[in-house]
């Protein structure tokens, strides 16, 4: 497993599509992701569905062969290191350098395994393409998501797909996402969401179908706080994952 640290700290807010007060946002918290007995442990059950509906459509659109993926804004590595175990060769890349390190401490015996801390244009100026890019819970955390859905559209490579995941902008998502996750059951840290920062899956529509790429049916998401578990769901009002198809 190979790290590399390509960012630098001179980096102002808001260039390259990157928004330091977000990355600092996420920086203090790349330790807490992975505590199973943390306060946000339900980030975790969150994550098992998320690699579900993933691991579901690699087999449906690749079969058993083993790919190349990208996840950009890997964050931890919740998804790169399972899909990495898997057999497929992995980079994961993310804004914030804290979040590369501690993705790195628990991939470092994988070595299909590699992490960058650059944004997607680096990987993009490198002419790489990929099978799969993932781009989940990002677009809501950067100051442009239609140019970050181009730059992921870019690097798929052709007959490749993307997955996406993000929250919708509804009325229902601002009372669940914001009020309900961050303010009541605390699933989240307060200001984790910005409602007016989130993607409706036509805003995606309109971005990636000019370009040529077919837009899936989107996949709903919702949390039962009695339970404390996700599950999959119809109401795409909220949490919602959607495939793209190149």
């Amino acid at each position: 497993m190979l790290m590399k640290n390509e960012l630098t700290a001179s980096k102002t807010a808001h260039s390259d599509n990157l928004d330091i007060d977000e990355v600092k946002k996420f920086d203090a918290l790349a330790n807490e992701w992975r505590d199973p007995n943390g306060k946000f442990s339900s980030v975790l059950v969150f994550n098992q569905v998320r690699l579900d509906y993933i691991k579901r459509q690699i087999k449906q659109h690749f079969g058993d062969r083993t790919i190349r993926i990208l996840d950009v804004g890997c964050g931890a590595g919740l998804l790169t290191q399972p899909l990495a175990e898997l057999g497929h060769t992995v980079l994961g890349i993310d804004a914030s350098q804290t979040n590369i390190r501690v993705a790195s401490q628990h991939g470092q015996s994988i070595e299909n395994l590699q992490y960058r801390h650059v944004l997607s244009g680096t990987i993009l100026n490198e002419s790489q393409t990929f099978d799969l890019v993932l781009n989940t819970e990002v677009l809501e955390h950067v100051p442009d998501p239609a140019q970050l859905l181009k730059e992921c559209a870019m690097l798929t490579a052709p007959k490749g797909m993307m997955v996406l995941a993000t929250l919708n902008r509804t009325v229902q998502s601002y009372l669940v996402g914001i009020i309900g996750a961050e303010y009541v059951i605390r699933a989240l840290p307060v200001g984790t969401h910005q409602w007016r920062a989130f993607v409706t899956p036509k805003e995606i529509q309109r971005v990636l179908v000019p370009l040529g790429l077919e837009v899936g049916k989107t996949q709903g998401m919702a949390y039962n706080p009695l339970t404390k578990q996700w599950r999959f769901s119809k109401y795409d009002k909220v949490n919602y994952l959607v495939p793209v198809f190149k």
